[in-house]
């Protein structure tokens, strides 16, 4: 028989609900795979042991398959006709242990959605999660069901790989065996002219590790840093959390195409070539860090995602969130941890925040989905790691490593839920977290209001929760929030040291007794909670703060605050840079006793989308220009205040010796690129057209561009950079997205619309499309020029991806989910380009749900 529905299935709007979950009425015992590639007309022959499970809600027999051509199928070695609709088939089946048979046939090289099996450069890959498997042949694709796979790949391709260990191998033939359970996301494939950087881990119970970074011939000398990052993590996690690798081999590909940054398939990690290839000469320090973060990221799913799986997407961040945490803890482990948790959390307002406070927002458990690719967000990854911190604030280090442990103990091999989580670390620590788990069930960011007294040696803090509705949950009850405080005396001294206050109630009091004198508080140490700390104080507190606090994470933040009402004044009212923020800038600048990774950071200021907020949520509209406008003004002052330190700060952080990526000499390069920053403001580029005529490495003639191109004289070098890297893919992401980032509101469309037309622009690479789009849409004067032309170029390159990748064009449609914010004017020109999205024939629905969401604000 044949079928051939190869055409897109119903894009329609199902919406799939939490509560509507039921088992999978079979037990899928085996699975054997065989491919025989070729890349216009791939075959796989499916042989499948299925096993029917009594007393299943729901007995029938339904497999899902999307894109393919349904060449036989067999039940038992007897043909059979099932029912085939473009989402799937059916087919009736015996009430016993029965073997599935199928061979389809699939595009690869048709398959520009970069979901299933794809070719990305004349190599087979693949990208399964999170419903990506059901374009490689029929088979039940959701995550409860796991099963081990054998796979048989056939083909003229130099290597073959799959998940597990290498069973055979023979010219045109590769054999694999995972001998692990998993679900079909977790299924990977990859084929290619690839050459390998080899290396080896041995594990604390002695065994031998071969370990491999896949790249093309080209890229071996830039996988030195990732295989050392994979080491580092495996040695961690072993030391951490008690976890040792399960496999012979481990592999890991780097891929030009592919729509995530990474994925953990079982043992075959499948990487954006972008998060995992480096070298000193075309990758940044930022760089080297986000490929160690993600490596490790990666790694940690083998426990936190493969052996211990989600039972259904609804609990992707039991898997994500949990993840995220450790990988976070990793980075803080490797370099420095305040500078982690200041960086973490500045992600999280600039990303999540937004989402949890606009259209977008969801539970990190949602109870409702109609295309979960769009569930791969801030929510469920950042708040959804927030909340494993939190908890494990509460129930201490102890508890914690003693819940986990027993997590894995209890849940090795299954695919569980939120509630299997948390009721380990009930039965480790006796806690009831029952009002804890409103973290995962309600959507928004709680507001946490601050009142204080002082009478007879009392010190009395009192605390208001409120969270305002979101989509689908008006009314939120109480949560439980950490809220972890310090006192200090007149003169700066800690007199009370950190405490963790567990708030339970809407309006809950603390009190401090025992003090001479009223203290100054230092509240939401480290960011104890993912919440929005509201408390009427002054300019002078700040910088006390700023000058004395211990805790570094609230040091940081009270200098973003005297920079945020800085910003909002000079919008507002027109106010000269604030001298008092100005003051504790400088000082702080000069002290060289200070981490110069801190330092970098205190100089950065609060994005000007995050001063748009902050005037929104005050109840003005923000005038994005104005907050240009502002910001260029303080910058400016800042550096004419700092202009006779200027020079000797530079020479003073200035990194000569040969480049490391390690934590130290990064630091000492982002204190020193802040100063250049201030000093191209005074010099017009003197310094930094020597800078990038000298420098040996990435971070610095980067840098040097950046500071160039914003001081307008930048094109010669610009025109160099181009040449000297245009045949490398990677740098020529970050080129493309400095010609954005750095021009004026005025020409910020206008050169994104430019180099669309550039003959290295291509809409199919995901990294070159993000790096315009993503770059236009950062721009934030420039996006929201009164003019609405970025609005229009994004919407136009938004419809024109769609028909081609619809999860890279739905996540991009992120950059108008915070449009109510702004004046009539530029509301009315957004909704005009979402309309015109939502109405083109044949949207996807991936992009359908995001534009109906974000214009039901």
């Amino acid at each position: 028989m044949t079928a051939d529905l190869t055409q897109t299935p119903q894009q329609t709007a199902e919406t799939f609900y939490l509560k509507d979950y039921t088992p999978f009425g079979f037990e899928v015992e085996s699975v054997e795979l065989t491919f025989k590639l070729a890349p216009s007309a791939t075959r796989v022959v499916s042989k499948i042991c299925f096993i029917p499970k009594p007393g299943t809600p729901d007995p029938r027999f339904f497999l899902h398959g999307e894109m393919l051509k349904l060449i036989s199928a067999r039940i038992d070695g007897v043909d059979v006709a099932p029912t085939v609709t473009p989402e799937g088939l059916t087919c009736d089946v015996p009430q016993q242990r029965f073997v599935w048979e199928a061979e389809v046939e699939i595009d690869p090289a048709g398959n520009t959605a970069l979901e299933g099996l794809y070719m990305s450069g004349g190599m087979y890959c693949t990208q399964c999660e999170a419903e990506g498997f059901r374009k490689i042949t029929y088979y039940p694709d959701r995550p409860d069901v796991m099963s081990i796979f054998t796979v048989r790949i056939e083909g003229d391709e130099e290597v073959m790989l799959s998940n597990g260990n290498p069973i055979s191998k023979s010219d045109g033939l590769a054999v694999w065996q995972d001998p692990w359970p998993k679900p079909a996301y977790l299924f990977a494939l990859v084929a290619g002219d690839l050459v390998n950087h080899p290396d080896t881990f041995t594990t604390k119970s002695g065994r031998k590790v071969e370990l491999n970074i896949w790249v093309r011939h080209g890229d071996e000398d830039k996988c030195a840093f990732g295989m050392e990052a994979l080491k580092k993590s495996m040695t961690w996690d072993e030391q951490a959390y008690g976890r040792e690798y399960d496999l012979d081999i481990f592999n890991i590909v780097a891929v030009d195409d592919f729509n995530m940054g990474a994925m953990e398939n079982k043992g075959l990690n499948i990487f954006n070539s972008s998060c995992v290839l480096a070298s000193p000469e075309t990758s940044t320090d930022a760089n080297f860090e986000r490929i160690e973060a993600i490596i490790a990221h990666e790694y940690f799913h083998n426990w936190t995602g493969n052996r211990i799986t989600c039972r259904d997407w609804f609990q992707l961040c039991l898997k994500e969130g949990l993840t995220v945490f450790r990988d976070s803890q990793f980075t803080s482990d490797m370099r420095s941890a305040p500078v982690k948790r200041i960086s973490d959390v500045i992600d999280l307002r600039a990303r999540q925040f937004p989402e949890d406070q606009g259209p977008l927002s969801h539970p990190v458990r949602p109870e409702e989905f109609q295309e979960i690719n769009n569930f791969y967000t801030a929510t469920v990854y950042e708040k959804g790691a927030e909340v494993i911190g939190m908890l494990k604030r509460l129930v201490g280090d102890a508890d914690y490593s003693k819940a986990v442990d027993l997590y894995f103990e209890r849940h090795d091999g299954q695919a569980c839920t939120i509630e299997d989580w948390l009721k380990v670390f009930e039965d480790a620590t006796g806690r009831d977290l029952g009002q804890f788990k409103r973290w995962y069930s309600q959507a928004g960011t709680p507001r946490l209001t601050v009142a204080e007294s002082f009478a007879n040696g009392t010190y009395t803090l009192t605390f208001e929760q409120s969270t305002a509705p979101t989509p689908g949950q008006p009314d939120k009850d109480p949560r439980v929030i950490p809220i972890a405080v310090g006192l200090l005396g007149a003169n700066g001294d800690e007199i009370r040291q950190t405490q963790v206050l567990e708030m339970t109630e809407a309006k809950q009091s603390f009190t401090f007794e025992g003090l001479a004198t009223k203290p100054v508080p230092s509240i939401l140490r480290e960011f104890s909670a993912p919440v929005i700390l509201e408390r009427e104080t002054s300019n002078a507190e700040r910088a006390f703060l700023l000058a004395h606090d211990t805790d570094p994470f609230n040091r940081w933040e009270a200098g973003n605050a005297l920079a945020r009402e800085a910003r909002v004044a000079m919008v507002l009212e027109g106010a000269a840079p604030d001298a008092d923020y100005l003051d504790a800038l400088t000082k702080l600048l000069r002290d060289d006793t200070l981490d110069p990774a801190f330092r970098a950071l205190i100089l950065q200021p609060p994005s000007q989308s995050d001063i748009a907020q902050t005037l929104h949520e005050r109840g003005h509209t923000p005038d994005p220009q104005k907050i240009y406008d502002a910001a260029e003004t303080l910058a400016q002052t800042l550096a004419q205040q700092l202009a006779d330190s200027l020079p000797r700060l530079y020479a003073d952080t200035t990194v000569t010796e040969a480049y490391t990526p390690d934590a130290v000499s990064a630091g000492n390069r982002a204190l020193n690129a802040r100063i250049l920053t201030l000093l191209t403001r005074l010099d017009g580029g003197e310094q930094a057209a020597r800078q990038y005529e000298t420098a040996d490495n990435m971070t610095q003639q980067y840098s040097a561009l950046a500071n160039l191109m914003k001081a307008e004289k930048g094109t010669v070098q610009s025109q160099a950079f181009f040449d000297q890297w245009q045949d490398d893919r990677l740098v020529m992401d970050k080129w493309f997205a400095l010609q954005i980032a750095m021009a004026v509101p005025e020409a910020t469309a206008r050169t994104a619309a430019q180099l669309t037309r550039h003959p290295l622009f291509t809409l199919k690479n995901p990294n070159r499309f993000r790096a315009v789009m993503g770059a236009l849409a950062g721009n934030h004067a420039g996006f929201h020029h009164a003019n609405g032309a970025g609005y229009q170029l994004l919407a136009d390159n938004l419809i024109a991806l769609d028909g081609l990748n619809p999860q890279t064009t739905a996540r991009m449609c992120t950059a108008f989910q915070s449009w109510k914010r702004y004046d009539n004017d530029r509301q009315a020109l957004i909704a005009a380009q979402l309309q015109r999205i939502q109405t083109t024939a044949g949207l996807s629905r991936d992009t359908n749900e995001m534009v109906s969401r974000i214009l039901d604000a």
